[in-house]
């Protein structure tokens, strides 16, 4: 069944404000069927779901129906969802539950790929026990991330791993499946940070070899809130307990404070849209998934490489990041001699969202575009068509 961009379109009424939304980086545009679920959610009475009456119930019932969804996104288990307000303050969570895999003598791994949210936690945890940080570095030519280079950076010494699966800036798809496997070897920690894959591509922990998974509802249209996703649920016992509750075991160790109810009973909502992108209704949800990332990728593969190839056919635009084939459908870019700022305004002016970056991008910075003004960066939506793609186009060009 081929995807149906027009169709899906009817499935976010924001898109009825006539903007043209590239702004994926900064969520996706919110499916109607979210906004009513969490709406409705809000309308009715919550309570901690330990409690015996039919509010703790509906507590407990969505508390445990969230941890099913975003198992079954990923492909892991329930027992091993963690879940929090995002993705950033989840792992800076983890990063002060590794303790014991962090001091002197221990090194981590970072990746100058990733977003700030999978670095920053790690660099404050590493200079606050002592352990030696490690960078994997960008090739600036071709924008990936080479795997090569983590057989040197990952010894017997290394405890810990944090990479990205899919840069939110470049687009790039590093082999997290050959990095796990160097870092299992000497019995590391994998952490991979999957926010910007899952609004885009069916996710199988297992395959990656991630031993913990970070994804971010509102990156495919869900309401604001995180997950960490254990592949060994056991493994959260092995952490420090973060819990005001000191009886506390599995998820509920890194779980600080109250769930916001009726925002999970929306991330539920978000991952049973995400299964009706290909139209289909029936079989499990993991499997519908599964094919329905399938087709959005391959529709999507087609449209980002249309605008991949016309954006560098213009004479005095830089595209940073990869084609759509090997990558997720987002990219930065730099026009000669206009300031990223600039730019977006222009695009603003003709209806068009995307963001600037001027700084506090490590790879973007890595690559030197904040000596030259910024970059724009991109991201298409599920409901992007190749209409708005050509209409980006042809305002980038009027800048020459």
């Amino acid at each position: 069944m081929a995807y149906d961009v027009w169709g899906v379109r009817g499935l976010f009424p924001s898109l009825g404000d006539g903007w043209i939304h590239l702004d994926a980086q900064a969520g996706m545009q919110i499916p109607d069927s979210v906004a009513s679920t969490v709406s409705a959610a809000f309308r009715t009475s919550v309570s901690d779901p330990s409690g015996p009456y039919p509010s703790a119930q509906r507590s407990a019932g969505i508390l445990e129906t969230t941890r099913s969804a975003i198992a079954d996104l990923v492909g892991g288990q329930p027992e091993g969802v963690v879940l929090g307000p995002n993705r950033a303050t989840l792992l800076a969570r983890l990063s002060w539950a590794c303790t014991r895999r962090l001091g002197i003598g221990t090194e981590v791994v970072l990746s100058r790929l990733d977003d700030e949210a999978n670095i920053a936690p790690w660099l404050q945890a590493a200079h606050l026990y002592g352990s030696y940080v490690k960078w994997a570095e960008v090739d600036i030519e071709n924008f990936e991330l080479p795997a090569w280079q983590y057989s040197e950076l990952i010894t017997e010494a290394t405890t810990l791993v944090a990479v990205t699966a899919a840069s939110s800036r470049l687009g790039v798809m590093p082999d997290v499946a050959s990095i796990s496997k160097l870092a299992h070897a000497v019995d590391a920690m994998m952490v991979v940070d999957a926010a910007s894959l899952a609004p885009y591509r069916s996710i199988d922990i297992d395959a990656l070899g991630a031993d913990v998974i970070a994804v971010d509802a509102a990156g495919w249209g869900g309401p604001p809130v995180g997950a960490l996703v254990f592949r060994d649920p056991a493994q959260l016992e092995r952490l420090e307990s973060l819990s005001f509750d000191p009886t506390a075991t599995g998820v509920a160790r890194l779980e600080v404070g109250d769930h916001q109810f009726a925002m999970l009973a929306g991330v539920v909502a978000s991952v049973e849209s995400l299964a009706k992108l290909g139209g289909r209704t029936t079989g499990s949800r993991r499997n519908r998934l599964v094919k329905a990332m399938g087709e959005l990728s391959e529709f999507q593969s087609g449209l980002f490489e249309h605008l991949h190839t016309s954006l560098r056919s213009l004479p005095l635009v830089m595209v940073l990041g990869t084609d759509g084939h090997d990558g997720v459908p987002m990219l930065s870019f730099t026009v000669a001699g206009i300031p990223a700022t600039k730019v977006t305004q222009r695009m603003a002016d003709n209806g068009i969202c995307a963001l600037a970056t001027r700084g506090g991008s490590r790879v973007l910075d890595a690559i030197g575009v904040a000596e030259i003004g910024g970059a724009v960066t991109i991201g298409l939506g599920h409901y992007t068509t190749a209409h708005e793609v050509d209409q980006l186009v042809r305002v980038i060009a009027s800048l020459g």
